[in-house]
């Protein structure tokens, strides 16, 4: 959903666990955290089921040795496991908790080595994982927050066939400077700096040859997995969740729609104060390359040392361009992960990787709208039960109360029906948000089961599962409700906060130089 909720006005609705703290117009969440031991446990037998329905070679592993790789962290933890319960026996309370800390980053560390060198959706999991239950130990999610940026690189010689098969050239011989070290490895592509022949800095972004066939059998195996989500969740419409997720992913294997999107957020973006969109070089990429403008800026480990006040600059930047781009253009880049973003002194935000993009239709961005006013603005909880029944989103609305629908989905709109002058979203509500949408309490059980996710929610769900935690970890603070009504069409609200007010101005010249070209 798009923003989070309250229950009655003045009054937050949250999971039993939450207590609420506020005052002084500022609120923020607090809850005990649980350290989920057995995430990790589940994380590698996920990863293993997705291994049994591959077939054929993918990436540097055949699928014999990705089936053992896979099936070996299953193994290895279990066995780990039992031993350091053994140990724990006639330990110290002290020496206990010293023993499950060790246990989880040993096994932090097997599955992100694993996961790195499968590259594909397997690398994937991890990169969620990392950063999505933001109830983790740190140094478990140390471990698996290096497969943002970084992996086992491809050889040099590799790489180099690579951009030879696709640009026609050996890479010393079309750059002016070649880096043979990559400075970025993700799931389906690894990044090197470059110096082109007219004297440009480049970042040349280079597929994992194989990598798409570890994609398509892994879209095969998304069946599995969400038929299996569809016997828990009889709402879901699993085959329509799944065809979505399939062409967004078969989009973001092709360079040419990625640099495509890129160009049209840079196009939207030209100028502005804080967000930047690196150009692309259309002569240097491909299907499998992609060369754009490199841009220096520090990374998100990084960031999270900043000043709060820095940090909260960096989250409305975030914000903006999220929701901004959702409601004023009509496009979602949906991979928002802390390895996507650079971030620069003041709130300036570059902004990286845009191989999943979701394009809406009107009236698609129309059902948006009307959650919100319904919800929001309006707070008209049986008009807005109305909007989730005609969308698809709640099946057999009329069993449940108004009071039941909107204690459940107000918690999704919560700092943006918080009026005070600051909101703070916590790795707290971060966590709640996810286990909201994926495990129901007794409350919400049946509610939660008659849910559904419509193709057009599929990559939005991001906001929820990426976005919100990456807030989280900043403990973003910021009046969101009046940079909402900024940024909704719907409402056109007045500048805010002083970012705000210098993108005003920024939108009031460029609408003057195309309005008047010569002025």
């Amino acid at each position: 959903m798009f923003g989070t909720g309250r229950g009655r006005r003045g009054q937050i609705a949250i999971h039993p666990a939450l207590a609420l703290r506020g005052g002084g117009g500022r609120c923020t969440l607090r809850t005990v955290r649980v350290r989920p031991l057995l995430l990790l446990l589940a994380l590698g037998g996920l990863a293993w089921w997705f291994g049994r329905a591959r077939s054929g070679p993918v990436t540097h592993m055949n699928q014999g040795s990705r089936n053992l790789a896979l099936a070996g962290v299953g193994a290895r933890t279990g066995g780990d496991l039992a031993l350091t319960r053994a140990r724990q026996v006639f330990a110290s309370a002290e020496r206990k908790v010293e023993l499950d800390e060790e246990f989880q980053l040993r096994t932090a560390e097997s599955v992100r080595d694993t996961l790195g060198g499968m590259k594909g959706a397997m690398m994937k999991i991890g990169q969620l994982a990392s950063f999505l239950d933001q109830g983790l130990p740190e140094p478990v999610r140390l471990a698996l927050a290096e497969l943002q940026t970084s992996a086992p690189p491809m050889a040099p010689e590799l790489v180099a066939e690579q951009i030879e098969r696709e640009l026609g050239g050996p890479p010393d011989e079309l750059f002016a400077e070649w880096d043979p070290v990559p400075i970025a490895s993700a799931s389906i592509g690894q990044v090197h700096r470059a110096m082109t022949r007219d004297g440009r800095a480049v970042a040349v972004k280079v597929q994992y040859p194989g990598v798409d066939d570890a994609i398509e059998a892994d879209l095969r195996a998304a069946d599995w997995i969400f038929g299996g989500l569809g016997t828990a969740f009889p709402g879901l419409e699993t085959e329509a969740i799944v065809d979505e997720l399939r062409e967004r992913l078969v989009e973001e294997l092709d360079y040419v729609q990625e640099a495509r999107n890129q160009r049209f957020f840079a196009e939207a973006y030209a100028g502005h104060p804080y967000i930047h969109i690196p150009e692309v070089v259309p002569e240097l990429s491909t299907r499998r390359v992609l060369t754009s403008e490199l841009v220096d800026g520090v990374d998100f480990a990084t960031a999270r040392t900043w000043s709060q006040e820095e940090r909260d600059r960096a989250a409305e930047t975030i914000y903006r361009f999220a929701f901004g781009s959702l409601y004023q253009l009509r496009a979602f880049n949906g991979d928002p992960h802390p390895g996507n973003y650079l971030f620069h002194p003041g709130g300036r935000v570059t902004f990286l990787d845009f191989g999943l993009v979701k394009h809406f239709e009107p009236s698609e961005v129309e059902v948006f709208e009307a959650l919100i006013e319904t919800m929001v603005l309006e707070r008209d909880i049986p008009a807005f039960r109305r909007v989730l029944r005609d969308a698809g989103l709640l099946r057999e609305s009329e069993r449940f109360s108004d009071e039941a629908v909107e204690d459940y989905f107000a918690h999704f709109y919560d700092f943006v029906l918080y009026d005070g002058d600051e909101y703070t979203i916590t790795p707290e509500f971060a966590s709640d948000t996810v286990r909201r949408m994926f495990r129901a309490d007794e409350e919400h059980v049946e509610l939660t089961k008659s849910a559904n996710v419509p193709p057009s929610f599929v990559i939005i769900q991001r906001i929820n599962l990426g976005l919100y935690a990456i807030f989280g970890d900043l403990h973003a603070t910021g009046p969101w409700r009046g940079i909402s009504e900024e940024l909704w069409p719907f409402v056109s609200g007045p500048p805010t906060t002083s970012m705000g007010e210098e993108i005003a101005r920024w939108e009031r010249e460029r609408r003057r130089s195309v309005d008047d070209p010569a002025a």
